[in-house]
């Protein structure tokens, strides 16, 4: 985690420009005077096997990939950029794109390009990732076809592929490493599935890859829709465009249910919700509403057959934990 809060007000904006220059790809950074005097930002870095992710809210500042920086070093990158508050412009290949919160879009840093953020916003949320090209499956000609492209991050793949990259950014302080090396896998797939569709080329994958990437993507749809009474199996495979017993086989294959999967998520989350201290007031029954049990014989009963206790139980535990 890099913050700019310790460092005195007219060094911040030359502290984040050394930050982010550590970064495996250099950047030219520039700001407005009347903005850098007040310059803030905060960022988290983490990889997911080969996968490099930061997640930060800054200020506006433009970035720019220039001629000279290329020259002094190319990573052999792509970069894949998800606005998730906020919004500005790419420029890259002749083409710009205005985006905004949800969408994605590509970038070539062995190329020139500029992100020009919305002067009207006053901090923006971005999750950037960072992956080996020879680790996406799509040819390089075609990716060249979608630098500065926007994919639209409010409908179909476009809007599933954001959902699940940040629900993964959400949840990077609890990964361990054995979970960050699964998860670069699936986060390849998902990705690549998400240019290989705005490419209309889907067909350059190979099917278990698109198989492993649209399960991931339901997998983060369901997780985003756990509070949702309605959330049922034919609702999933409708918003997902499949069958509803091609979306059993997928979960088949590793061995669960759909209804199996709903019900370990939304249990897992009440969990955490019972264990946290700062909720303490919030009732039992509150908990497992907001995560879509409607019943609480129903919910206590799920909830005693996962964990071994009983959910007041678990709260009672716990609370005397964090009392010690």
């Amino acid at each position: 985690m890099v913050s700019t809060d310790e460092v005195p007000p007219a060094e911040r904006f030359t502290y984040w420009r050394e930050v982010i220059s550590k970064l495996s790809v250099p950047y030219d950074l520039r700001c407005d005077p009347r903005v850098a005097n007040r310059f803030w930002a905060h960022a988290g870095f983490s990889s997911f096997g080969p996968v490099r992710v930061a997640l930060a809210t800054v200020m506006p500042h433009s970035l720019h990939r220039t001629p000279k920086l290329i020259r002094q070093a190319d990573p052999e990158v792509f970069e894949v950029v998800c606005t998730i508050r906020g919004g500005g412009t790419v420029t890259q290949d002749g083409r710009s794109a205005d985006v905004g919160g949800g969408d994605l879009v590509l970038l070539d840093p062995s190329r020139p390009y500029r992100i020009e953020p919305a002067p009207h916003i006053p901090r923006s949320r971005v999750l950037l990732l960072h992956t080996p090209r020879s680790l996406l499956l799509l040819p390089r000609k075609d990716m060249r076809r979608l630098t500065a492209v926007r994919i639209p991050g409010d409908q179909g793949v476009g809007a599933l592929t954001s959902q699940f990259l940040l629900h993964l950014a959400e949840r990077m302080p609890e990964l361990g490493p054995s979970d960050a090396l699964r998860l670069s896998t699936l986060t390849l797939e998902v990705l690549g599935t998400a240019l290989a569709h705005a490419l209309e080329t889907e067909h350059v994958l190979p099917p278990p890859t698109r198989q492993r990437a649209l399960t991931a993507q339901i997998r983060a749809f369901i997780r985003t829709h756990l509070g949702d009474t309605r959330l049922t199996p034919d609702a999933i495979a409708s918003a997902h465009h499949v069958s509803l017993r091609y979306l059993h086989k997928l979960f088949r294959q590793d061995g669960r249910t759909v209804a199996g999967y709903i019900r370990e998520q939304r249990l897992e989350q009440c969990r955490r919700d019972l264990g946290d201290p700062r909720l303490c007031a919030r009732s039992i029954q509150a908990i497992a509403a907001r995560w879509g049990f409607t019943s609480p014989a129903h919910f206590s009963q799920a909830f005693r057959s996962a964990y071994g206790l009983s959910p007041r139980q678990f709260r009672q535990q716990t609370m005397r934990v964090h009392a010690d």
